[in-house]
């Protein structure tokens, strides 16, 4: 068996790194570019826009509890293999998907691809943490956390560009072709990655019940509730705040978009520099800090605050909002020891099960207070996950280095 504790040949390139980047990039796409082609699907398959906005939801549930079971089921399965094999799986539902003749089919087609995407994402990340260098795993977490930000700023604008243009087919066959692509990317770039300290599935999960692990996974949640509640209800917070009507609501979306695809690379540079648990709590005090912000000129202007004021602070927000997922990740990992990958898994279900939460929540608050009322209750949300964090990090500190245990990168053979 090999050492625990025996060092790696690092890889070479950053080839690697972009087909993992890609892995995540095509995941979200696929993900979320069904809000970009409703209509379309809604009048081909004769749905109404709400039945086939239950595509999304099917996804996302799918994924956020098949995530850690499948984790567990997949661990003893080579992560180069399971990396590429999974690409082209996920490739082939998306051209099947093409070809659905009803939407029942459609519906189990998103079943299978949410299984695939499941299998994947957290195997992309615990690959990143494990091939980067350990001055450098945060960047490589970063970097791979940016294929899902990247998803929302060009994967979905572009395949809602496909769909009008020809079909709404045509945007999963074109999620396919970029499949493909990562498919060969990380075959040709990714080296073979050999098996960590083989241990019983019994042993897995006795790691993922440990407090920390458990801490991890409710912060994701707390954070993904009030961090992703502003964005979700985008349309009646910046109606309430700037007065204007919806013309406006694609322009702040966007700029939350490539915000947070700046602030995902930055959270990754600053995990490397300033520690794991250093750049968590600043991120989320950073959250915070812009939703109060928000708060307080909306109460001072009452609908009359320049677009460009709230377009300023939404940069603010959305840099830590995106931010925290390189040190929660790299903390997830390290909490994880030799099942990070399935501590990964179970910290992704608590991303998914707080974006529920948040659209729970939120709609409750919309209802009763309007936008302003959205930003009242992310604001409580975010003090309460910088309370949870801050206990968490004083009582179950991050290594101020990779564990020489699952996480940290070992012998690699060169592709």
């Amino acid at each position: 068996m090999e050492s625990q504790h025996e060092r790696i040949a690092l890889p070479t390139g950053s080839g690697w790194l972009l087909g993992l980047l890609l892995t995540t990039f095509v995941i979200g796409t696929d993900d979320f570019v069904i809000a970009g082609i409703l209509p379309e699907i809604s009048a081909d398959l004769r749905v109404s826009e709400g039945a086939a906005g239950q595509l999304v939801t099917v996804f996302s549930i799918t994924y956020a509890i098949a995530c850690p079971v499948l984790a567990v089921a997949t661990s003893r399965v080579p992560r180069k293999a399971l990396i590429v094999g999974g690409l082209a799986v996920f490739a082939v539902v998306n051209f099947i998907t093409a070809l659905a003749p009803s939407f029942g089919t459609l519906m189990a087609l998103r079943v299978v691809a949410a299984l695939v995407a499941a299998t994947l994402s957290p195997a992309a990340f615990a690959v990143a943490g494990r091939l980067a260098a350990p001055e450098r795993t945060g960047r490589a977490i970063g970097t791979v956390a940016a294929g899902l930000t990247l998803s929302l700023v060009a994967g979905v604008p572009f395949g809602s560009w496909v769909s009008g243009v020809w079909q709404w087919e045509a945007t999963f066959i074109a999620v396919g072709a970029f499949s493909c692509l990562a498919v060969a990317i990380t075959a040709l770039m990714l080296p073979s990655i050999p098996q960590t300290r083989v241990i019983g599935v019994a042993e897995r999960l006795r790691l993922l019940r440990r407090p920390p692990v458990l801490l991890c996974v409710l912060g994701t949640m707390l954070a993904a509730c009030g961090g992703l509640m502003p964005y979700i209800y985008m349309a009646p917070i910046t109606h309430d705040l700037t007065g204007v009507g919806g013309q406006y609501v694609g322009v702040f979306i966007a700029i939350v978009g490539v915000s947070g695809a700046v602030g995902t690379v930055l959270g990754g540079r600053l995990t490397d520099r300033w520690g794991v648990d250093r750049t968590l709590l600043a991120a989320f005090g950073g959250v915070v800090v812009a939703a109060l912000v928000l708060l307080a000129v909306g109460g001072i202007g009452q609908g009359t605050v320049p677009v460009w004021v709230v377009g300023v602070v939404l940069v603010l927000w959305g840099v830590p909002g995106w931010g925290n997922n390189p040190p929660m990740n790299a903390r997830a990992m390290h909490m994880g020891g030799d099942a990070a990958t399935e501590a990964l898994a179970l910290n992704t279900s608590g991303l998914y099960a707080g974006i529920a939460l948040a659209g729970a929540i939120g709609g409750g608050a919309v209802n009763a207070s309007g936008g302003i009322g959205v930003l009242v209750v992310a604001c409580v949300a975010g003090l309460i996950t910088i309370v949870v964090m801050a206990m968490s990090v004083r009582r179950y500190p991050s290594p101020t280095r990779a564990p020489e245990g699952g996480t940290a990168p070992r012998e690699v053979a060169r592709p």
